[in-house]
């Protein structure tokens, strides 16, 4: 992860739906949706279209027409996938900039008009940075930005939790940088 980091300007890029884990979760799902697919035309055409298996040996009705469903419904969910790694769905920044005096949470969305999100608050709004851990079952580690006269602002990334030394060293860095209380901790 590069951080840029200078006198005036702090900004630490946020990874979306571009993860090795999105990655090979959707080639995984091509090539099982592909299997199906081609084992549910291969009993309807009486033709083996799978070199490993025999599915000719299917009956069309229920087999192979359950087996073509599942690997159209597998296909349009990697579609849907590919797009949203295509989009970099999630994926943005946070920037912090003394200059201008502006704290900017980007993100990219979806499809659309709206399809990027850019919150701008002057650094004079900024109150505190919050770090909210909580372990156990469903583990929670994030940061917030809490901003006069709004509810608090996550600026972490969605996913894996953050590991707990690079929570607290980016709140430390982002208070530091912005002067203001680090709360949680």
């Amino acid at each position: 992860m590069v951080v840029v980091s200078s006198d005036a300007i702090l900004r630490y890029p946020v990874v979306g739906a571009r993860r090795f884990s999105n990655f090979a979760f959707a080639v995984i799902v091509a090539i099982g949706a592909i299997g199906f697919l081609l084992a549910g035309i291969s009993s309807f055409l009486g033709v083996n279209l799978l070199p490993i298996s025999q599915p000719i040996a299917l009956e069309f009705l229920p087999q192979g027409l359950a087996l073509s469903f599942y690997g159209v419904a597998g296909t349009l969910l990697d579609v849907y996938l590919w797009l949203v790694i295509a989009l970099d769905y999630g994926g943005g920044y946070n920037e912090f900039n003394r200059t201008t005096g502006i704290a900017t949470v980007f993100r990219r969305g979806w499809l659309g008009k709206n399809r990027s999100l850019q919150f701008e608050y002057p650094l004079a709004d900024i109150q505190a940075v919050r770090v909210d851990i909580r372990n156990g079952f469903n583990p929670k580690r994030a940061l917030y930005l809490r901003i006069k006269g709004k509810a608090d602002l996550p600026i972490t990334e969605v996913g894996q939790p953050m590991a707990l030394s690079l929570l607290e060293d980016r709140a430390a860095e982002i208070a530091r940088f912005l002067a203001v209380p680090l709360e949680g901790l």
